[in-house]
């Protein structure tokens, strides 16, 4: 990458904002007087500036040191010293020009064996000039232009080095112990390292070839809070379920004071007349009990089509934290039928495994199998109407899209009408909405309808309950 330091610094900062972190102008500021009392030479101490004035979260943190290495890397090209032998090729071929597999490959065996060692002195700096050097031998397949990180794993096979560490610090002493699962543990780390070390080296290689912002815009996922509920991996599902728990218990409050407003408990008597001999025992001012608390009940109903199967498992994510903050939640999914799917939601449950039982257990189909929220809404209406009370909150989650299918308008009405409040989460762009066969704006007229993507606007539509 070219260009001035201050071209840099304003090309990562506009990317840091497109990726999600909030950076505003003067945290920007802040950052270049930051970077002016430090030693540019030394790229720690600039990661560090620029990380203390711009980075607010520990889960922004990842994000922002792969966009710094692609802004500010460590090296340009091969790198000083690290640049493969032209003598030795990279590869070995066979007469027909086929490479030589890496187990039979001497040069390969090389490479593991160096690799070994680093591994087990823990050279952080040597493991990281190895891991450029094994990129420019083996990232790049011959007749291919891009680079790869998988080459470079594939030949140098880190995970099967495990045995050989294990028995050069282990020598003489009893496996299966403490010290095994300790040496086991620090060398998946080292090994981990090493992978990323690669897939970093890969990344800067790239960027050099078409540029750092169209590599980070490959490479960078977004932060947690806006992360879409469909691009969750399982480990992200899993980060998002610590996430959303506060968050049903914030729900879980909104909606408790919303109930409560305007209402007043029970004429305390004997309070009001104490009150009376101030006034010559006249009650210019009644006294109250405070209304009794109480949990709400919540309806869950959730759309489980295809086409927003990625949302669903935010639904159930949101079911498993609001069990806790409500006296009483069922969960009901539905894609041209309708059936009840709480009893898959235990406390304790997997996630994945609630889906899957879902998928094979639930009755959900009538006919098509595609969505079609008119019938499903009349088969709720007929099977489960006694779900809906006064006492309780509706949250509909759903792309509202039904296929042209019938809406049973009436029947939705009558449902919001039944319960105390009623709100639709809706997993598309707002500009989606009412293209296709969305009738967002039919339903949104019966149900308040909110576009929730991820917690970044879950935690706008909780807010906004208040």
């Amino acid at each position: 990458m070219t260009g001035s330091l201050v071209d840099r610094h304003t090309g990562f900062v506009a990317e840091l904002r497109r990726a999600g972190l909030p950076v505003s102008v003067a945290e920007g500021l802040d950052a270049v007087r930051a970077v002016r009392l430090v030693d540019l030479l030394d790229r720690e101490s600039l990661r560090a500036a620029y990380a203390a004035t711009v980075v607010k979260r520990p889960q922004h943190r990842p994000t922002f040191d792969t966009l710094f290495d692609l802004w500010f890397p460590l090296a340009v090209g091969d790198g000083a010293g690290t640049a493969p032998d032209p003598e030795r090729p990279a590869r070995t071929l066979r007469d027909d020009g086929r490479p030589v597999p890496s187990a039979l490959d001497p040069r390969v065996r090389a490479r593991r064996d160096e690799l070994a060692g680093l591994l087990l002195s823990g050279d952080d700096a040597g493991l990281r000039r190895f891991a450029r050097l094994a990129v420019a031998e083996y990232g790049r397949t011959p007749g291919q232009e891009s680079w790869f990180s998988a080459g470079v794993l594939r030949a140098m096979s880190p995970e099967t080095l495990m045995a050989r560490l294990l028995a050069a610090v282990l020598e003489g002493r009893e496996r299966g112990g403490m010290a095994e699962r300790v040496a086991r543990r620090t060398f998946r780390d080292r090994m981990t390292r090493f992978e990323d070390l690669v897939a970093g080296e890969v990344r800067r290689r790239i960027a050099e070839d078409t540029g750092a912002e169209r590599t980070a815009r490959l490479a960078v996922r977004p932060p947690l809070e806006r992360l879409d509920f469909a691009a969750a991996g399982r480990a992200e599902l899993a980060a998002l379920r610590r996430e959303v728990y506060p968050l049903a218990r914030r729900l879980a409050s909104r909606l408790v004071q919303k109930q409560r407003r305007g209402r007043r408990g029970r004429l305390d008597f004997r309070r009001t007349v104490r009150a009376s001999l101030a006034t010559g025992g006249v009650p210019l001012t009644t006294r109250h009990r405070p209304p009794r608390p109480h949990k709400p009940e919540l309806v869950i109903l959730c759309d489980a089509s295809d086409s927003v199967s990625a949302f669903a498992h935010f639904t159930l994510l949101l079911t498993f934290a609001l069990r806790e903050q409500f006296s009483r939640v069922r969960a009901f999914a539905f894609i041209d039928a309708a059936d009840e799917i709480t009893r898959y939601f235990a406390p304790g449950a997997d996630v994945a495994d609630a889906m899957a039982r879902m998928a094979a257990e639930a009755d959900l189909v009538w006919i098509t199998g595609r969505s079609n929220y008119g019938h499903a809404f009349k088969v709720f209406d007929e099977r489960y109407r006694d779900a809906i009370t006064p006492k309780t909150s509706l949250l509909v989650l759903g792309d509202a899209r039904s296929n042209y299918g019938e809406l049973s308008l009436p029947v939705l009405r009558a449902m919001a009408g039944r319960a105390r409040h009623a709100y639709w989460l809706n997993p598309e762009p707002r500009a989606q909405w009412d293209t296709g066969d969305s009738a967002a704006s039919p339903y949104g007229e019966i149900v308040p309808m909110y576009e929730c993507r991820n917690l970044a606007q879950l935690t706008a539509f909780i807010e906004e309950l208040a």
